[in-house]
């Protein structure tokens, strides 16, 4: 006797509108899933755990606003310049002329009295201006491009890594930019404000570096880098900007971009357990192959470019004829100072400049 087996029948068809899940295939090859790594644009991430508030952000940014409005109401032009201000319609809160302060603020002993950097104040151990220079800006151009500025990046970090990390990496890159900023400060007053935003600028940067693969339009989100690092640059040339400071930042963002910043988790879970596996250790791998393909001659001509810079005085403020790098004396603070000799007491006023010979 034979037995005829007939086959088992065909599986019915899923009912409409639902999904059957891929089975894990372990013999993947590597192209296929790398192919299939999820992508999303740099400043556009679609990360499955970005956050919706930036109430970090937010607190940096009311504080500037408020801490620049307290300096603008001590420096009170009108009073104590004489009536030698730029927008006067401001009254009380009206700025120092141009030619003594380019970027619309008040003047050198106001940013004094608030906090400001100077190495003679620093050597009179007056170490508590480190806290209380990255909260200065030198005028209301200075404050709203720095406005600008972190909120495009601060946002951006805080929404892909979380408050945590960006507050760090926001007050570390600070107070170590303001204390390299303290090095080389010169004898007029300096403000550090765009440390940390140096510092997020630097952080961002590791963020691309570090995940080069997660991101498209790479070259875009390079661009719009390079224009913001190149734009604070280029006030930083300005007086009461210190540019050693906004390297300290930038380089300190670096570092604790590097390290506090993790990889985003873009897109949808890996569908194959060999893909679930080699995640990690094959990102690791591609990132060290690109940094040795970097390091070699690119990472050393940078460092010596930047080496070379910092010996170079014109870095932090150029000399022109519609300002001076050199703390101007006016004519109030040299009767001041003459009281003052005279056992009487010193009470700064700001009046017009005058050339001391």
């Amino acid at each position: 006797m034979i037995e005829i087996l007939h086959p088992p029948p065909p599986p019915l068809p899923p009912p409409p509108g639902t999904t059957v899940p891929a089975p894990f295939d372990f013999a993947a090859p590597a192209e296929d899933l790398a192919s299939e790594e999820p992508t999303t644009p740099f400043f556009r991430s679609r990360s499955r755990h970005r956050r919706s508030d930036t109430w970090i952000v937010s607190a940096f940014v009311i504080c500037y606003l408020v801490v620049f409005f307290v300096t603008m109401f001590v420096n009170d032009c009108r009073r104590n310049s004489a009536g030698d201000c730029a927008a006067r319609s401001l009254s009380r809160l009206s700025f120092q002329p141009l030619s003594e302060n380019p970027f619309l603020g008040p003047s050198s002993s106001t940013l004094d009295k608030m906090g400001a950097l100077r190495k003679t104040r620093l050597a009179n151990h007056q170490t508590w201006r480190i806290l209380s220079s990255p909260w200065l800006h030198a005028g209301l151009i200075h404050l709203i491009v720095n406005l600008i500025s972190i909120i495009f990046l601060g946002i951006f970090l805080e929404q892909e890594y979380g408050a945590v990390r960006t507050g760090l990496i926001y007050i570390g890159s600070a107070v170590l930019g303001t204390l390299v900023g303290a090095l080389f400060v010169q004898d007029k007053p300096a403000v550090t404000s765009s440390s940390a935003l140096h510092g997020l600028l630097g952080a961002t940067i590791s963020a691309l570096a570090k995940n080069w693969k997660f991101y498209t339009s790479k070259g875009k989100a390079m661009v719009a880098l390079a224009f913001i690092l190149a734009c604070n640059f280029v006030l930083g040339l300005l007086p009461y900007v210190c540019n050693y400071s906004n390297m300290g930042g930038l380089v300190s963002g670096l570092l604790l971009g590097y390290a506090l910043l993790m990889p985003p988790q873009l897109g949808k879970k890996p569908q194959r357990l060999s893909e679930a596996c080699d995640y990690g250790s094959k990102g690791s791998f591609n990132l060290k192959e690109k940094v040795v393909k970097v390091e070699k001659p690119g990472l050393r001509s940078v460092s010596l470019i930047i080496f070379a810079l910092l010996w170079c005085s014109y870095i932090d403020c150029i000399p022109s004829r519609s300002w001076s790098c050199n703390d101007l004396t006016t004519a109030c603070e040299v009767i001041n100072q003459i009281k003052l000799l005279g056992n009487y007491d010193l009470n700064y006023h700001h009046c017009s400049q005058v050339n001391l010979v």
